[in-house]
């Protein structure tokens, strides 16, 4: 067997070919931890489509991009528009599913967080992980029964998908970590929580405090700021803005060494909500920084 050598010319003309393509890769990564410094810590900021629920879910996947942002967290029952029939639903068929996964890669934005959705059989539960995993959901979010706890831990290790037990405020059952943390005592460790700061805040409760008790089990998170504490009625206003303690929760997140998605979820100004949006995505990433 003959071996040929390269020509000075041609090893010269391949080392800076080589040079150039190891600069844009390493101009590229240097780019997105400058645009997107949340992702060196594991976060994957993202929104809340019920952010967005005066419109469809495709309508709510192009104010979400016009924000800066790549992930969506679904939620049930959204009407899907983008000339698709139905709605957001857990029971869809194959096909359907098929072209919404091929709608959100051509948009660049991918839903790897669905909730908040509590099935109430056994049955149903499974039809939710088997839509998951069709979907590449990582993270459900949810209310569940304590009785289906056990159920849903299984269910948790055998698709390998997370459900982060969210918190409406008090009343709800879930409202305070303390319930949150003994309802998963002793279950899968992809059982953890969807810290719903907003919620935390109409309860009042501290977010920082609901953190640091919840440490090693926060999953996810809806991120909220709000204009006052202990009222239900509190409304969203642009991050950093309110009285959430933004800054400190960013930290706090830091501290725990959280990993997951932080998603926007804003109720307020419901028809002309994106600048808000767009303006608390600005704020969070100067934060980070």
């Amino acid at each position: 067997m003959k071996i040929k050598f390269l020509s000075p010319f041609l090893l010269t003309l391949l080392l800076v070919v080589s040079g150039c393509s190891s600069k844009i890769t390493q101009s590229s990564s240097s780019k997105s931890s400058v645009n997107h410094p949340e992702e060196k810590f594991g976060w994957k900021l993202g929104s809340q489509a019920y952010t967005f629920n005066r419109f469809t879910f495709f309508e709510a996947i192009d104010k979400i991009d016009s924000c800066n942002l790549s992930y969506v967290e679904g939620f049930p029952g959204q009407s899907l528009g983008g000339g698709l029939e139905g709605k957001l639903d857990y029971n869809m068929d194959a096909a359907l599913r098929n072209t919404i996964l091929d709608r959100l890669k051509e948009k660049g934005v991918k839903m790897i967080a669905y909730g908040v959705v509590t099935p109430n059989t056994d049955a149903d539960w499974r039809q939710l992980f088997e839509f998951g995993k069709a979907m590449g959901i990582q993270t459900f979010t949810s209310e569940p029964a304590e009785k289906d706890i056990p159920l849903v831990s299984k269910l948790c290790d055998e698709y390998k998908i997370n459900v982060a037990i969210h918190n409406h405020p008090n009343p709800s059952h879930y409202w305070n970590p303390d319930i949150v943390l003994a309802a998963i005592k002793g279950q899968s460790n992809r059982i953890g929580a969807c810290a719903d700061i907003g919620h935390w805040i109409r309860s009042g409760l501290d977010p920082i405090e609901c953190l640091k008790k919840l440490e090693g089990h926060v999953i996810h998170s809806h991120m909220k700021d709000l204009n006052e504490k202990n009222n239900k009625a509190a409304h969203d206003v642009p991050w950093g803005t309110g009285i959430s303690k933004i800054d400190a929760i960013i930290t706090e997140f830091k501290r725990q060494d959280f990993k997951g998605m932080i998603s926007v979820e804003y109720e307020y100004n419901w028809f002309n909500s994106a600048p808000d949006v767009a303006a608390s995505v600005v704020y969070f990433r100067e934060a980070v920084k």
